[in-house]
């Protein structure tokens, strides 16, 4: 298994692959890598001759600086686990100054409001920054795909909207949440949850596929209260929103159509650690 520090490298080694015209397949992530990526990577490897991975905990798109310190780091761990998968895989994991070059700052974005709801709202510039990396890396890498986690839904609207406004020639694929058993969405943050919060987490889905259900017949007002009054039961957990809203807009609904989708989206602390989840509503 290759694995590439520098990005002259990388596209010194990739250029002559792109001149070929094989067809570079790309999942982006910051490591302390779980089930939800390598189905990711089990995707691009059926779907593409050649599969990069980059592996790379990006500061400019943390609000909390003890959240990116703490963010779990296991380089090591990672690779034995993609080499289990393939050894067809190339890992891109650069240092911070590979990316910024000493300037750690990011870009300016307009995604057209996308930006500005649910976790825009609570983590101002966070989509600033997962822009400036998703782009320079696109523009290292040059695949023809490239494929994101539901999980994080806003950040694949996000992406989408980045790619269609800045024309850039590459595939935008969301792929299924990977859940554990428990119904827990897979995240690196679980690592940092104790055996007791992990388990108490599993009612954040028990909670969502309740809300699902009860939506088919009330409001998106009632089924908000009936979330926030569902986790007033576990005083373990502390809720930072729980929003409905639609799909491709991302903004709020107060009323719904019958041709539009719909989709609850969450987050909330357990241990002091945020986690993120949604689910199709309809």
């Amino acid at each position: 298994m290759l694995v590439f520090n520098k990005k002259s490298d990388l596209s010194a080694f990739l250029s002559p692959l792109i001149n070929q015209n094989k067809s570079i397949g790309f999942v982006p992530t910051m490591g302390a890598l779980h089930k939800g990526h390598l189905s990711l990577l089990e995707k691009s490897l059926s779907e593409n001759d050649v599969t990069v991975m980059s592996i790379f905990v990006n500061p400019t798109q943390f609000n909390n600086a003890e959240d990116l310190d703490k963010y779990p780091r296991t380089l090591n761990r990672d690779v034995e686990i993609m080499q289990e998968l393939s050894n067809n895989i190339i890992v891109y994991a650069p240092e911070v100054d590979d990316i910024y070059e000493g300037n750690t700052v990011s870009e300016s974005f307009d995604y057209d409001g996308l930006e500005n709801q649910m976790e825009g709202k609570h983590r101002p510039g966070h989509f600033d920054g997962v822009g400036t990396i998703v782009k320079r890396l696109f523009e290292i890498i040059q695949p023809n795909k490239a494929y994101f986690g539901e999980k994080d839904f806003q950040q694949l609207q996000i992406v989408k909207k980045m790619v269609s406004k800045n024309k850039i020639p590459v595939a935008v694929i969301g792929c299924p949440i990977h859940r554990e058993e428990s119904g827990l969405a897979m995240s690196s943050r679980n690592e940092r949850l104790s055996y007791e919060a992990k388990e108490k987490a599993a009612e954040i889905f028990k909670i969502l596929k309740s809300a699902k259900t009860f939506f088919e017949n009330n409001s998106p007002e009632a089924t908000i209260s009936f979330v926030e009054n569902e986790f007033k039961k576990f005083p373990e957990f502390q809720l930072e929103y729980f929003e409905i809203a639609e799909e491709s807009s991302l903004l709020p609904v107060s009323k719904k159509e019958a041709d539009k989708k719909y989709r609850g989206f969450i987050a909330i602390f357990i241990e002091n650690i945020r986690l993120i989840d949604n689910i199709s509503l309809n």
